[in-house]
């Protein structure tokens, strides 16, 4: 069932993660779905921020991101203070103007690989989009067309050798599916596993990892 409202305020009631923030990740295989499902909870919360990690990468770094994310996002974020951070220009291939990112009460990170390790300690939870690696690449070069094929054949081993050494889906909280209306919200790995979710840096407390 697709109840965008009532997740929104599950996701509202969680412990805060990172200082004042509740820090939910969506990640999943890119062309799964990830951005217009991450827009559309945003619009559920009540307009909460967006992330989107294309942001934060680069055409020679897909993946390695994480010491921006850390630097500009979270750790101002745990603090309880506005982030800072400046969009990659896909095009230009440069950093553009800073945008600004306030410590909202639920934040969204989206994007692949949100669920990395260094970033769990700091989620509140983890979604994960559950449609499978050769359908959600298929739908990607669909919708970026021929121009991208070269883009797109260097994105899939990198994204492959990502996962395959820092996996997301076994800690997921949620298993998100995107049903011809809405979508179906599962118990991830994680919620089965019966952990802790209250462990977290937010509560200065060693995260459970």
């Amino acid at each position: 069932m697709d109840d965008l409202a009532r997740h929104a305020d599950g996701l509202r009631a969680l412990p805060p993660s990172c200082g004042p923030v509740r820090l939910v990740a969506v990640d999943g295989h890119a062309g799964s779905g990830k951005s217009t499902f991450a827009t559309r909870l945003a619009a559920a919360l009540g307009g909460a921020p967006v992330l989107r990690l294309d942001d934060l990468a680069t055409h020679e770094e897909l993946f390695g991101w994480t010491g921006r994310l850390m630097e500009q996002v979270v750790l101002p974020l745990s603090r309880g203070e506005a982030a800072r951070y400046a969009p990659y220009d896909w095009t230009e291939r440069r950093f553009g103007p800073a945008r600004i990112l306030e410590p909202a009460p639920v934040v969204l990170l989206e994007g692949v690989g949100a669920g990395r390790r260094e970033v769990r300690p700091w989620l509140a939870a983890l979604c994960w989009m559950e449609l499978d690696r050769e359908t959600s690449w298929q739908r990607g070069r669909d919708r970026d067309g021929a121009g991208l094929t070269g883009f797109w054949d260097g994105w899939t081993l990198a994204e492959r050798r990502h996962f395959a050494e820092d996996p997301s889906r076994p800690y997921a909280d949620t298993l998100v599916r995107q049903l011809p209306e809405g979508y179906a919200w599962l118990p991830g790995p994680r919620a089965t596993a019966g952990v802790n979710r209250s462990v977290t840096h937010g509560s200065q407390k060693v995260p459970p990892y």
